[in-house]
């Protein structure tokens, strides 16, 4: 089955995890000790991340590293623009309309 990036950031905890590894990589290990939840709990979600093809793995000697794969977040924040210009065009028509109110009391 293959996951969508939405299924990645849908989840608090995971969306908690692509902070902590947006700053650098990070072992499962190190996660997990930013979590009151098992090492196994984290590692389902960092399944999912991984199945999202948000994060990628990187094996250094024995270690797995993960990091963010910026080219998926810019898909959710493409996605999201769609949004934030229908927002700036209500908050628009909307100081618009105040200031139509203001003139009119004065």
């Amino acid at each position: 089955m293959r996951r969508d990036i939405f299924q990645a950031i849908a989840d608090p905890t995971r969306r908690a995890i692509l902070v902590l590894i947006a700053l650098q990589a990070m072992t499962p290990n190190a996660i997990a000790e930013h979590f009151d939840t098992t090492r196994q709990t984290v590692s389902k979600h960092l399944k999912i991340l991984t199945e999202c093809e948000v994060v990628k793995q990187e094996y250094r000697g024995r270690e797995i590293y993960y990091q963010l794969e910026i080219d998926k977040i810019k898909e959710i924040d493409k996605w999201l623009q769609q949004f934030r210009r229908l927002l700036e065009s209500r908050f628009e028509q909307l100081e618009q309309l105040l200031a139509t109110i203001k003139k009119q009391k004065y």
